[in-house]
């Protein structure tokens, strides 16, 4: 029909983005047993070795298939339960129990690892490349040091769509008034290179929230997040509930892919030792504000799992920069060689809130209007 704005769903990708998967916390591997993880298309075997240094290989034996992740470790190499064949972090068969020698082409697919604010990455590159050193996932300042709380950790799995409905929400200036019950009082994004950033101050919308345990209109949060690849977020927050009570706290907020059309969502938050606030305070807030994610994270799974993709969204002005989202995203589904240089040049757009703002309080007010009781 002639004017009619028509929704183009694309296709789905041919291959799994180019870059560092957070699998986990690094301790949750480290139980002298192999875990299996559904990534990639395909499966992967996870191990500590009797030096407590984690490894990844495919998860099928390259004997005969046996699936590695149902065999055990045996002197710090993983053990298939077909036919115990050993095989090392190295991806290298170390040993053949029963045979005189080991062919000398038994190798197997092994992956890249490395260990950052307690958790554990793999390396994914579909031109079998070594990692980017520039790529490398930054450590959390302090984390180390025990400046944090331990990590409150979730996973949920994600079916029915793909992971870029993750990285479109980097630009959604609107969608936390709607889903996350957020007003954004000001929304400012940076690409630049590999990293993505989304800097935001917002406050908690009065009709929504209890007002009872802090003052909506004096309360102020500041969100500084960035994508670390495509796959890795690390978002620094600041609580100022205006009653005198501020809470800093780091946010991940990550994915790895288990087909194109599911992922396993990941999110952990770890709150600061500001002076006064003891180890068991700190852990108690972190897993207070991690439920409260989960809320919010759940919300945004319902839209996913509803919604259909769609290559050539319809924007206004406030909607930000979603395209150039998706350019910068593009650069980790193309070979390196492919790379031009409007994926990664450094680009800044702030979004102008004040239309949003004005209406948006209204709104409140109108929704707050009609809860007090009528005059007789």
């Amino acid at each position: 029909m002639a004017g009619v704005r028509q929704l183009d769903r694309g296709t789905l990708p041919t291959r799994y983005a180019r870059g560092w998967h957070c699998l986990g916390l690094a301790e949750g591997f480290r139980d002298g047993k192999p875990h299996g993880i559904e990534v990639f298309g395909t499966k992967l075997v996870v191990w500590a070795d009797g030096e407590g240094a984690l490894n990844v290989l495919d998860g099928y034996c390259r004997h005969m298939g046996g699936d590695l992740t149902q065999g055990s470790v045996k002197d710090g190499n993983i053990a298939c339960p077909f036919h115990d064949w050993r095989w090392g972090g190295d991806g290298k068969c170390q040993a053949i129990p029963y045979a005189r020698r080991v062919p000398l082409r038994a190798r197997t697919q092994r992956y890249e690892t490395c260990e950052q604010n307690g958790q554990l990455f793999v390396w994914n590159d579909p031109e079998g490349n070594p990692p980017i050193p520039e790529q490398a996932i930054p450590a959390i300042p302090g984390m180390a040091e025990g400046e944090y709380s331990e990590w409150a950790w979730h996973t949920k799995l994600i079916e029915g769509a793909n992971c870029r409905e993750m990285i479109d929400n980097l630009t959604d200036m609107a969608h936390f008034f709607y889903i996350h019950f957020a007003v954004p009082t000001a929304f400012r994004n940076v690409f630049d290179g590999h990293v993505a950033v989304q800097i935001m101050e917002s406050k908690a919308r009065a009709d929504m929230h209890d007002t009872d345990r802090f003052d909506v209109d004096a309360a102020l949060l500041r969100s500084q997040a960035a994508y670390y690849g495509p796959a890795y977020m690390i978002d620094y927050l600041a609580n100022d509930f205006g009653n005198g009570f501020a809470v800093e706290s780091a946010l991940i907020n990550c994915h790895y892919p288990i087909t194109q059309n599911s992922f396993m969502l990941q999110w952990g938050v770890a709150v600061r030792r500001a002076e006064g606030l003891d180890e068991v305070t700190a852990g108690k807030i972190a897993t207070s504000m991690s439920s409260h994610f989960a809320e919010g994270f759940l919300q945004d799974v319902h839209i996913w799992q509803n919604k259909v993709p769609v290559q050539n969204p319809l924007l206004c002005e406030e909607d930000g920069p979603v395209y150039q989202n998706r350019r910068w995203y593009e650069q980790f589904y193309v070979d390196v060689a492919d790379i031009q240089p409007d994926m990664v040049d450094r680009f800044e757009f702030e979004v102008d809130t004040t239309k949003a703002q004005e209406h948006w309080r209204a709104e409140i007010a109108e929704n707050l209007a009609a809860r007090e009781p009528q005059d007789a």
